[in-house]
């Protein structure tokens, strides 16, 4: 045996100085048991204060004076699943290097659920002695009238068995009368531990597939892809209606038919209730969820049922990708160009691009899918990297929707000063006569104190970067978040001259008030951030709205995202280029895909439906082709201004944000930030460099923010610098120069402006 055993060990502090390893012994008890991944308990510090770590290597040799490592203390799961671990560590550290985070906090972002949580436990009495003998004893407790035990016993004479709870709480018997028989030897008490399934069953319906030759095309195309040992990845491109969930569950069956198992990810919680009872009608208790409504202890049993091949799909948003499956077979991405897909903390990963390194390690398929796919994929599925499927016919045969854009510019000279356009009154009113449902969506996404013109609908933009100019300060000064360029506030249109010129806010709240003022007869229900705060409230509102017991749903983005409702045959898009004047480069996207996947919303029955799309800007390439549903055109479109202005995916972006208390502090590392930069880029062939300006939110709780953006075609040159900036700031942290820096984030692509 080695004289020794070291380990190589992240400990669970998020600090830069200490993400990395520090070598410690492995005691001898511990020298079989021990692996990589693995939890501990070290000693650290001067105090030796005890702190958990994370195992990362082990090896027989160390560097340092043996007098002067220390030893393990222990380990926090003793029981843990040695694979998993090494697993996510081994994910955890790729993410670390390709997002760039500290190890600690990319690992507890893979991690499984490790809190100790108290197991739910499943107590049983059953009968042990045999039936002569329990009858002899029943005949004794009878004749001494001992109606406690004669009465348990005789329950488990004819039944075998009862649950521990039922005995005691409804045939009120007490613990001592149980002891007593279980002494004797009549019956046994067992005792296991049960997994809490939070997918409660029952009503599903289970609806016969009948697949349109169009989708059997595409489950075969995937299924025999993964047959042949090349899964890769495949862009499923179905307009609103056609089926893609079909062909997702047709697909799943397919891999857990070989053994497999599979990730379903959904972009919101709210598209958990309807997804889940479509899957549980094929799947049963075979299928679970994991999102963030579950207690710490129903994650943790989640993670134990898959783990143990006790489920063989599970369902949920981006955390859902973690989930410790044993034969992984495929990761089924819906509404793939979701920007919740993108985590929003550190490390700032996307689902897509995690889903995908994975799947690579798994030998799984990636499924990606979207009525209106991200520019990113899309363009892979162009490349040639991406296998690309299409649907092109709803399910019902009816035809898509037909689209009203409706000019505000013109209500409003025709004196309608209401948020609601006299088209979208009377078609509501319609709805309301027919009974028929009706939604509302509110393009909130991204309001940020943008400029635009109510009389002529110009919007103000900056010169340099083609991205709206959005508000700051109490003078209301207009800023641009890529560049820094800055102008004073206009009081009239530079266009028109009209005085309508003004940053435009609105709230979902205020439009339910106003629909019940004009409809009083309609049942209104809305269904926002400030709704949906409660357990379940997501699964109530639906299902409410679902069951035809309000006439109206009013709410933002999160009601058009996949959801399925046969009787709304009118949708109604308020405010449409609200998410046009974002002052961010995804703008015209964002605002592209919203009013699609909302106008998608009417008309899945079989009554054809129609959608008013209320706007400004009627003459916008995105709301025009939006309104079309004409994904292609827009594409092309779009990407001419990517290329031309070279923002993703044409080329890659990152931001380098600086965050600190101190605003002079913060200003001296951005601007020496900008200084590593540009002396990498006098040996390499040059990138763009933009910035540094004022971040979008230039001060959040007390700490001032600054940022500057990359561009390069390469990907691997972005993380080159990520790597040199890093390098830089870490070396003078360790030469005792940390007083003078600031705490900095990476984002590559990033989806939002900072």
């Amino acid at each position: 045996m080695t004289e020794n055993i070291y380990a190589d060990i992240i400990i669970d502090i998020s600090h830069e100085r200490l993400d990395h390893p520090f070598t410690y012994r492995v005691p001898v008890e511990m020298r079989s048991s021990v692996r990589v991944g693995d939890r501990v308990f070290i000693p650290f510090g001067k105090g030796d204060t005890m702190r958990m770590g994370y195992v990362v290597a082990l090896r027989d040799s160390c560097s340092y004076p043996a007098d002067k490592v220390k030893t393990i203390a222990g380990s926090c799961d003793p029981n843990a699943g040695h694979n998993e671990n090494e697993r996510a560590l081994r994910l955890a550290l790729w993410i670390k290097e390709h997002y760039g985070s500290t190890a600690i906090t990319a690992l507890k972002t893979v991690l499984p659920i490790r809190k100790s949580v108290r197991p739910e436990e499943k107590k049983t009495i059953r009968l042990r002695a045999g039936r002569s003998d329990a009858a002899e004893r029943l005949r004794f407790y009878q004749q001494k009238h001992q109606v406690a035990r004669a009465r348990l016993l005789e329950g488990l004479m004819e039944v075998g068995e009862q649950p521990y709870s039922l005995v005691t709480d409804k045939l009120h018997i007490t613990t001592p009368t149980i002891k007593s028989l279980e002494k004797a030897g009549l019956i046994e008490v067992s005792i296991e531990q049960s997994l809490r399934n939070p997918v409660k069953g029952g009503k599903a319906e289970v609806k016969e597939l009948n697949l349109s030759p169009e989708q059997q095309s595409i489950v075969k195309g995937v299924l025999s892809d993964f047959d042949s040992g090349n899964p890769g990845v495949s862009l499923l491109h179905g307009i609103t209606g056609s089926g893609k969930t079909e062909v997702y569950i047709r697909i799943i069956e397919g891999i857990v038919a070989r053994g497999r198992q599979a990730i379903m990810l959904i972009p919101e919680i709210a598209l958990t209730y309807q997804t889940l009872l479509r899957f549980y009608g094929h799947f049963g208790d075979r299928v679970s969820v994991m999102n963030s409504t579950l207690s710490e202890g129903e994650k943790f049993d989640q993670y134990e049922r898959a783990r143990r091949g006790e489920i063989d799909v599970i369902i949920g948003p981006r955390s859902a990708l973690f989930t410790p499956f044993p034969a992984l077979g495929i990761i089924v991405m819906d509404e793939e160009h979701e920007g919740s897909y993108k985590n929003e903390n550190m490390p700032k990963y996307h689902a897509r691009e995690v889903a995908i390194k994975i799947a690579e390690w798994d030998h799984a398929a990636v499924l990606l899918g979207s009525a209106t796919p991200s520019l990113e994929s899309y363009y892979q599925a162009e490349n040639g990297e991406f296998r690309l499927y299409e649907l092109n016919r709803r399910l019902t045969g009816e035809n898509l929707p037909e689209v009203i854009i409706t000019d505000m510019r013109a209500e409003l000279k025709a004196g309608n000063r209401s948020i609601f356009s006299e088209q979208l009154q009377t078609r509501i009113e319609d709805r309301l006569d027919k009974g028929e449902q009706v939604m509302l969506f509110l393009n909130r996404r991204g309001i940020v104190g943008s400029v635009s013109c109510r009389s002529c609908g110009y919007v103000v933009k900056c010169p340099h970067c083609d991205v709206s100019l959005t508000e700051h300060g109490r003078d209301r000064h207009l800023v641009c978040h890529y560049c820094g360029f800055t102008m004073p506030a206009l009081k009239v249109c530079p266009e028109c001259g009209s005085k309508y010129i003004a940053g435009f806010r609105a709230g979902t709240e205020k439009v339910e008030e106003n629909i019940k003022q004009m409809f009083p007869r309609a049942r209104v229900l809305r269904m926002d951030a400030d709704t949906t705060t409660r357990k379940d409230s997501y699964e109530k509102i639906l299902s409410k709205f679902s069951n035809e017991e309000a006439d109206i749903l009013v709410g933002t983005q999160m009601i058009v995202k996949g959801h399925d409702f046969p009787k709304v045959t009118l949708v109604g898009i308020l405010m449409a280029d609200l998410s046009l004047n974002t002052g961010d480069y995804r703008a015209a996207e964002r605002t592209f895909q919203l009013l699609t996947q909302a106008a998608g919303r009417a008309g899945r029955g079989s009554v054809k439906g129609e959608v008013v799309i209320q706007t400004y800007e009627p003459d916008n390439y995105a709301i025009r082709q939006a309104a079309k549903q004409d994904y292609k055109a827009f594409y092309n479109e779009e990407m001419e201004y990517r290329k031309l202005l070279m923002y993703p995916p044409a080329y890659h972006m990152l931001a380098v944000q600086v965050k600190d208390p101190d605003e002079n502090r913060a200003l001296n590392t951005i601007n020496d930030v900008r200084m590593f930069v540009d002396d990498e880029n006098k040996t390499e062939p040059l990138s763009t460099v933009i910035g540094p300006s004022e971040a979008q939110l230039s001060k959040v709780r007390d700490s001032y923010r600054y940022v500057c953006y990359i561009k390069d075609e390469k990907y691997d040159k972005l993380v080159q610098y990520k790597d040199r900036i890093e390098s830089e700031l870490q070396g003078r942290m360790n030469a005792g120069r940390n007083e003078g820096y600031s705490q900095v984030q990476f984002d590559f692509d990033p989806m939002n402006t900072y």
